[in-house]
């Protein structure tokens, strides 16, 4: 403990003596933190944004409905078949199995484009099951399958081949930028962390050497680095997440995205956990590296 005292007391007192290099460090981890929570706030939206859109996928099947399409219109034995086929397949959502009747067709249509359906003589539309699959990206595995099956009374089978590609393309390629994104964000932050720290250790390496040639440990030069480290990554995330406060008690009601409800960026409440968190770890782990290069007199 008294160890540690003295430690933490040489980390303050190195603060006192290097306010400028303090604040450049602090100010390095202000701005890297600062971006991470701004980019993981747009990022996990962005990736809500795409998993709402991938849930909106599903596979129509039509079943036959008499001539001039088919010879027949589809039994309920053969609409009982499609049913029994689909609930046996384990992509299709526990509950994502719904029948649609001509008449509920033709009111969906009528809601939809009611200048198309005001002077019709019948009702056109075929009765369909509308499926939906747990995971978007197994919306054409569960079309294929129906088609491959030729399952008596089916007419056609549809899941909007373009639109399901370019959904899950865009679902795709808004997880790997933002996961690549804070990556980088992370590594050029620790980069300029350690940078500015090294400029305090350098200013101080003849201290160092002194140190070791008195038979200082590794550990004990190294602790008041790494505790000045902490205490400039602490300072400066936690001012990164006073302007994330800021910014979200002043932008956010500007800005309309969306009005539904199951899409969200993750809870501030952890924002402000993994930017602490993050400023803390970089704080450490920059001047932990530094430091090594000084270490060996």
């Amino acid at each position: 403990m008294t160890k540690f005292r003295l430690i933490t007391a040489e980390a303050v007192r190195s603060i006192g003596a290097n306010v400028s290099t303090t604040f450049a460090s602090a100010v390095s981890v202000l701005i890297g933190m600062l971006l991470i929570g701004v980019f993981i706030g747009i990022g996990t939206w962005l990736v809500s944004w795409s998993d709402d859109k991938k849930r909106e996928l599903a596979v129509h099947v039509f079943f036959c409905d008499g001539p001039p399409e088919c010879t027949a219109a589809a039994t309920p034995k053969e609409i009982n078949g499609v049913r029994v086929f689909l609930e046996s397949d384990d992509r299709v959502k526990e509950d994502g199995i719904t029948f649609i009747t001509k008449q509920q067709a033709l009111a969906i249509q009528r809601k939809r484009t009611p200048e198309l359906t005001q002077n019709l003589v019948r009702n056109p539309l075929p009765p369909s099951f509308d499926i939906v699959p747990k995971r978007g990206e197994d919306t054409a595995a569960i079309a294929l399958a129906i088609r491959n099956a030729e399952l008596p009374g089916v007419h056609v089978v549809r899941y909007g081949e373009e639109v399901s590609k370019r959904i899950l393309q865009v679902a795709r390629v808004v997880q790997i930028v933002s996961l690549v994104a804070v990556l980088v964000l992370l590594a050029a932050s620790t980069i300029l962390i350690a940078n500015t720290i090294r400029l305090s250790i350098f200013a101080r390496r003849r201290e160092i050497e002194v140190m070791k040639l008195v038979g200082a440990t590794n550990w004990f030069v190294r602790g008041p680095f790494m505790i000045e480290g902490l205490l400039c990554g602490l300072g400066g995330a936690v001012l990164a997440v006073i302007l994330l406060v800021l910014g979200r008690e002043l932008f956010m009601p500007l800005i309309h995205l969306t009005n539904a409800s199951d899409i969200h960026a993750w809870p501030f409440g952890l924002h402000v956990l993994i930017v602490l968190g993050a400023g803390l770890a970089l704080g450490a782990l920059g001047s932990g590296l530094t430091i090594r290069r000084f270490l060996q007199v």
